[in-house]
């Protein structure tokens, strides 16, 4: 064989293997890799536990984060997605601090401007749920802002502490939606609707609200906002007429919060942990945080992320088509 046969036949290998690696990399970034990862590299556990603080070998405080808007966007199975919070690893990271007898105790960081009534809603239910059939004490640790739904999932906890800065509050239920018929008249654009009923489109972009519709979704917002006064009203030991009194949408600053009975210390997760312990009496127990068990596909989808990360249309188009067009009432604070 000549050397030019040689030369063809190493192009034709390299374009071989380069082809592999970017079907893998594409099924990374439109499909799931998981089922492949797995069969490779089977893992037992879903989190992985990260000792803050050594302590008793036998017994732990666990420590788990809400950082981001308190949205549920299903199992994320594409690196497009960016990192933030997962509802539903939570939810089973809440589960699993349940259910695990060494753990005596569950401090969570919250650092959201809250987010969707319903997940709101389930993280508030499991926090219950959790205090009442295993006794175990959950703290609160406010960061730099737990607001809104941040706030309605910290109500039902033993014990709020957040910073005098921290921004909290926002103590109601918002529903908005865009109107851009003015937008769309001026260029000649139309919306033909054909509905079933007179309110099937409420809330439609193109077109003015009527006022049935209006009186429609405050009867709506006001079930929510009377939901969020009792969840306040029951956790803090405070009566629905006091928290109807603060609870008009304003935020409050660390200080004010400690003032109106919503937050009970002032200080940062370190100093949470140190209350939970002498609270309960839990001694030198140690403190682990609950993480996501990163397998060869976690470490694989990460290096692919970095290596699409440069196509910022692409990312921005994923995005778009991600989020759900249909507005909602939500525990929300907008800046």
């Amino acid at each position: 064989m000549n050397s030019k046969r040689w030369i063809a036949l190493g192009i034709a290998v390299g374009l071989f293997i380069f082809s592999a690696i970017v079907n893998v990399a594409t099924s990374l970034a439109f499909g799931n890799f998981s089922t492949f990862s797995e069969d490779l590299f089977p893992t037992d556990e879903e989190f992985m536990e990260t000792v803050l603080e050594e302590g008793d070998l036998i017994y732990k405080i666990a420590v788990l984060d809400v950082n981001g808007a308190i949205m549920d966007t299903g199992d994320v199975s594409s690196f497009f997605q960016s990192a933030g919070y997962d509802h539903r690893a939570f939810l089973r990271m809440l589960d699993k601090a349940a259910e695990d007898d060494s753990v005596r105790g569950i401090l969570i960081r919250v650092n959201s401007p809250g987010g969707g009534v319903v997940e709101s809603a389930e993280i508030h239910d499991r926090i219950k749920d959790i205090q009442a059939e295993t006794e175990k004490p959950v703290y609160i640790s406010m960061g730099s802002i737990a607001a809104s739904g941040g706030y309605y999932i910290a109500a039902p906890a033993d014990k709020i502490y957040a910073s005098p800065e921290t921004l909290t509050g926002s103590l109601g239920v918002i529903f908005q939606s865009l109107n851009y018929s003015g937008l769309a008249e001026k260029y000649g654009v139309m919306m033909e609707t054909v509905k079933s009923g007179p309110y099937k489109d409420i809330m439609s972009p193109t077109r003015e609200m009527t006022e049935d519709e209006r009186q429609i979704l405050q009867s709506m917002i006001n079930n929510s906002y009377s939901g969020f006064v009792k969840v306040i009203s029951e956790g803090r030991n405070l009566s629905e007429e006091q928290v109807r009194k603060i609870a008009d949408g304003r935020i409050y600053d660390g200080r004010q919060a400690k003032d109106l009975q919503l937050i009970d210390e002032f200080g940062y997760w370190e100093d949470a942990i140190e209350g939970l312990k002498a609270d309960f009496d839990l001694g030198d127990v140690t403190v682990i945080q609950y993480e996501a068990a990163y397998g060869f596909s976690s470490i694989f989808s990460m290096g692919a992320q970095k290596w699409f990360s440069n196509d910022i249309e692409m990312n921005s188009l994923m995005k778009l088509l991600s989020q759900p067009n249909a507005p909602r009432p939500m525990y929300l604070y907008q800046e």
